[in-house]
């Protein structure tokens, strides 16, 4: 047990499921090509990337080294004086998700920590829909700080910084996300009350598991990946109230996109809804639906496609960027128009979370109860000693005959009659009458 334990504490970190397919398509290696190189197959390494298995011993080395980041290129020489007259090019702000689907925190939020430096997203493969770079706002970054901020040590946190309970952090975070990705959810299933049951369940999810998702690298995507996970079950088909789609908006546009997106398939309409709509780059929409980022980008071309057949403006966009922001803004408007309910307060998501858990343990220790009582009352009432079966009939023969008196025949019975009838005196009985 020493051994195993000093092994695992010296084998090298790993980063998250998502930063490892992250760093992957940032260096453009396959699965293949990583594969080979660690001596594994292309399943074992998708399981490492989805975050169902980790990597041990020596693969794990190997697979750490692949994916680390190249070293920083050291810092160019200062410019001569006459170089810093040049004017230098300005960036191209890159496109914000919608003010409708992501909901600003609160202003106790901004003055928590500072924002995170978001990831660099690796170029889409050729066959891809030419997506344009996009950004996470700033906003849901500070309030992914305060998540992590209220569940690590205080040891790492910068001196100055306010340290934010768990049930605070978890706040923040629920009036951040949660009205936003309601109006999400709706879009992604058209039904209002199926939106806010997958929200307030995905958020009791997180609560039950708020170490493992306040230390997350994108604890809002958390808990939406368990919103659309459990909005697009198919079980709820079964419920009478969640069997068919709301009523559609009143406005021929809106009610014309509302049809289609329910068209789709549901894993096109998610992966639209996520790069479209959310404003996530290919690598995440695809690392977030559990797909290769060539089969996103197909099905999100499939997706558009289908809904070019519905609205001739987005037939007529002369290019993929032009589709993109016409279906972000047309999104974007329908989640503002559809009137959604309101989730419930966070206190009583974390309250239903905490009395779902106790129900659970009572269950699993009533259960186990009656499993030992079970077993008892068996140990107690069986058999100590080994009883032999009885063993079945069976026919026997060649045994004689029973002995005594044999049947009498009818002649048998008439003189038998005749005696008894006859007086029982004198010696005439005995001399047989002669006729």
């Amino acid at each position: 047990m020493t051994r195993s334990t000093t092994d695992e504490a010296a084998a090298p970190p790993l980063p998250s499921p998502k930063e490892r397919r992250r760093l992957r398509e940032a260096k453009s290696l396959s699965e293949e090509q990583v594969a080979e190189a660690v001596g594994v197959t292309r399943a074992t390494v998708r399981s490492w990337e989805t975050g169902r298995t980790s990597p041990r011993g020596r693969k794990r080395a190997l697979y750490a080294k692949l994916l680390a980041p190249a070293p920083a290129p050291t810092p160019a020489p200062e410019p001569k004086p006459e170089s810093k007259l040049r004017p230098t090019p300005t960036p191209t702000p890159a496109r914000k998700p919608a003010t409708a689907l992501t909901t600003p925190p609160p202003e106790s939020a901004h003055a928590s920590t500072a924002p995170t430096p978001e990831p660099v997203s690796a170029p889409p493969p050729p066959s891809e829909p030419a997506p344009q770079p996009k950004t996470t706002s700033e906003p849901e970054t500070e309030v992914k700080a305060e998540a992590k901020a209220g569940a690590e040590s205080g040891a790492g946190a910068a001196p100055g910084t306010p340290r934010l309970s768990p049930e605070e952090a978890f706040d923040a975070l629920y009036a951040h996300a949660a009205p936003g990705l309601v109006r999400q959810t709706y879009l992604l299933t058209g039904r209002r009350r199926l939106a806010r049951e997958s929200v307030e369940r995905a958020f009791q999810l997180a609560w039950h598991r708020w170490p493992e998702v306040a230390v997350d690298r994108d604890p809002a995507g958390w808990v939406r990946a368990a919103a659309y996970e459990y909005a697009m079950s198919p079980w709820h088909r079964l419920r009478r109230a969640h069997r068919h789609p709301d009523a559609p908006p009143t406005e021929p546009a809106r009610r014309a996109l509302f049809e289609a997106l329910l068209e789709l398939p549901p894993a096109y309409r998610r992966t639209l809804l996520l790069y479209d709509g959310v404003g996530l780059d290919l690598p995440e929409t695809a690392a977030e639906t559990e797909a290769s980022t060539p089969a996103a980008a197909g099905r999100l071309e499939m997706a558009r496609a289908a809904l070019a057949e519905r609205l001739p403006e987005l037939a007529a966009a002369d290019s993929p960027a032009e589709q993109s922001e016409l279906l972000h803004d047309r999104l974007g408007g329908l989640a503002r128009a559809e009137h959604v309910p309101a989730p419930a307060p966070a206190r009583k998501v974390r309250t239903g979370s905490e009395e779902k858990a106790r129900l659970w343990t009572r269950a699993a220790i009533a259960f186990a109860a009656l499993l030992i009582g079970a077993t008892a009352l068996t140990l107690h009432t069986a058999p100590t000693h080994y009883e032999p079966p009885i063993a079945p009939p069976e026919r026997v023969g060649g045994v004689p005959p029973r002995g005594g008196p044999q049947k009498l025949t009818a002649q048998d019975l008439k003189l038998q009659k005749s005696l008894n009838e006859q007086l029982a005196h004198g010696p005439e009985r005995l001399v047989p009458e002669l006729r």
